[in-house]
């Protein structure tokens, strides 16, 4: 596979602008953003669908801490939670990264895209309750580390977080709130994310410098990001992410089909 600091650099301004618009979205919605900057770096930049996922996962690391923090300083805090995902994320994001770089593209194209429809759908019939607790029991820490562990198969895989997994099974399935689902996902998501995007630097489908500017842009933006999330309801948060999810994945739809009758 062909090293990408060897092709063509994409500009810096078009990586540093991917990273503030997916880093907004991902203080908004706790996903970290991925499923807004893979779209992003295929549009704005030379990537193929490889190359942006893997450049996405680089940036998503200090984008999910940045989005933990600011997620504490408004009192969330689901730190316990979010260390039995944690500990499942991990390993699996060492696997998603792996599958990566022997899926063909055209394959990988079609199943990003069917994975964020589905992470829309999701959403679209949860109705959470702010007022849940959480209550951990062994049953629930085992259910959370396959979580973790099918949340960072996606993000080694696709590029993004792997909160637009946790989160809709924790409101869904455990009744929580979307607040606690996404403070236990930024939370998890940064030593997923960071695995990943070493097992990336390692088999060279991503370039350290592109992920750089575009982290740089997304920590810039995600404390705004979650600013607004504390202001909205929980239904409006959960119309907007799955009229976002409709959007991305309708453009990128588009995109494949004209790029295959071009072929």
């Amino acid at each position: 596979m062909s090293d990408p600091e060897t092709s063509s650099k994409p500009a810096w301004h078009r990586l540093v602008g991917v990273g503030l618009i997916g880093g907004f979205f991902a203080g908004i919605f706790g996903v970290g953003g991925g499923l807004l900057m893979v779209p992003l770096l295929l549009w704005w930049t030379q990537m193929d669908q490889r190359q942006a996922n893997a450049t996405s996962l680089l940036a998503i690391t200090p984008a999910a801490i940045i989005g933990a923090i600011s997620y504490g300083v408004g009192g969330v805090f689901a730190w316990l939670p979010a260390i039995f995902v944690a500990a499942g994320s991990v390993t699996g994001a060492q696997l998603g990264a792996w599958i990566l770089t022997r899926i063909p593209l055209v394959p990988l194209k079609w199943s990003f895209i069917a994975f964020v429809l589905i992470s829309g759908a999701m959403l679209f019939v949860t109705v959470p309750n702010r007022e849940a607790l959480f209550e951990l029991t062994a049953l629930t820490a085992a259910l959370l580390i396959v979580l973790g562990v099918l949340m960072g198969i996606a993000s080694g895989l696709f590029g993004i977080g792997g909160g637009v997994i946790v989160i809709p099974a924790l409101m869904l399935f455990l009744g929580q709130s979307d607040l606690v689902a996404k403070s236990v996902s930024l939370l998890a998501m940064a030593p997923g994310s960071l695995s990943g995007s070493l097992s990336h630097l390692r088999y060279k489908t991503a370039s350290l410098r592109d992920g750089v500017w575009v982290s740089l842009g997304a920590v810039l933006t995600t404390p705004a990001g979650a600013v607004v999330a504390f202001g909205l309801s929980p239904q409006a948060a959960a119309v907007l992410f799955g009229a976002l999810t409709v959007f991305i994945a309708t453009s990128l739809i588009y995109r494949a089909l004209k790029e295959r009758k071009a072929g």
